[in-house]
């Protein structure tokens, strides 16, 4: 026999409880997991987005570093967490976008095991040459790489991050030949450029202009779709004759199941914070000068369709990683 009352009541009682945890959320500090060691971009851009979601929600965001396997640990563990909005992730593009299309087995799946919360900017990543590397636009990088084919190397945050996709994606198209050395963070990486190690690698803005500008080491194009205000004799790798214009971008996630009153609530508190000029001021100074303002499902639709993009352009490349 089935009772419909008794199931109606049970749902407008789980949907009143769920609003009643979002009316005094959050009561206690929240965790963002962030799948990335401390010091790279995407460090730097979790710790401005806590600091300002603690200021306006009323309770520490703390930032839990879990780095490693291009991101998975640590999306991984924010899988895991309980669905209660205290333990969140933080992560870039790649790790949600590319990761499905590059590993045959995957912990988690970044559509059934998350909900999305908002969108933190979209921009590309710059293409860096060591400052004695003989070359000052991408024109003269393709020709001093093709004649020196397996000579030089060039590093990236991890095999089949978005600079290592980046990267295959020059080398199809300019016919080049380079090794790749994957690093466990950005920040590794660019250190080993500046010293010379590797002679080139795509990395965040936010982690590397002050190098740019104080001429450690020289940017020579850019994965965005356009040139970009902060550095504007960088050209597009398009406009340099190489197209590449999939977006990267920082995102804030609940696991799957957390009530979407808490989401609404941190959804806001992220809208607000994009509203706040000197915030705005900083993420531009960090390479964001889109900040799209999205609902979750605006966001949800962006991962969806960013996971076909990726995908196609990983199918391209032929990487597949276990």
């Amino acid at each position: 026999m089935k009772f419909p009352s008794l199931r109606f009541g049970l749902i407008a009682l789980g949907l009143a409880a769920g609003a009643a945890a979002a009316d005094t959320y959050p009561g206690k500090p929240v965790t963002l997991i962030v799948p990335t060691a401390a010091a790279g971009g995407t460090d730097t851009i979790a710790r401005l987005v806590a600091e300002e979601l603690g200021k306006t929600l009323k309770q520490p965001f703390v930032v839990d570093n879990r780095p490693g396997a291009n991101g998975i640990v640590g999306v991984d563990a924010a899988a895991r967490a309980a669905p209660d909005g205290y333990r969140l992730l933080f992560t870039y593009a790649a790790s949600m976008a590319v990761n499905p299309s590059l590993y045959r087995k995957l912990p988690y799946d970044p559509v059934k095991d998350f909900a999305p919360i908002a969108q933190i900017g979209r921009g590309g990543n710059l293409l860096l040459v060591n400052k004695d590397l003989p070359v000052r636009s991408l024109k003269e990088f393709v020709d001093h790489v093709r004649a020196r084919p397996d000579q030089l190397s060039y590093c990236s945050w991890g095999a089949g991050s978005g600079g290592h996709l980046a990267m295959e994606s020059l080398q199809k198209q300019a016919g080049l030949k380079m090794t790749h050395i994957p690093y466990k963070g950005s920040s590794p990486c660019v250190q080993d450029l500046i010293g010379g190690q590797v002679q080139a690698a795509f990395a965040d803005m936010s982690s590397t202009i002050e190098l740019v500008r104080s001429g450690r080491v020289r940017a020579i194009a850019h994965s965005g779709a356009a040139r970009i205000p902060m550095l504007p004799d960088v050209p597009s790798m398009t406009e340099a004759g190489y197209p590449f214009t999939t977006y990267a971008w920082y995102g804030l996630f609940a696991p799957a199941k957390t009530p979407p009153a808490i989401v609404d609530t941190l959804n806001a508190a992220v809208l607000r914070m994009l509203e706040d000029p000197a915030v705005v001021k900083r993420l531009n100074e960090l390479n964001f000068t889109d900040l799209p303002k999205t609902t979750p499902a605006q966001f949800g639709a962006t991962l969806r369709q960013d996971l076909a993009d990726w995908g196609k352009l990983v199918r391209e490349i032929g990487v597949q990683l276990d």
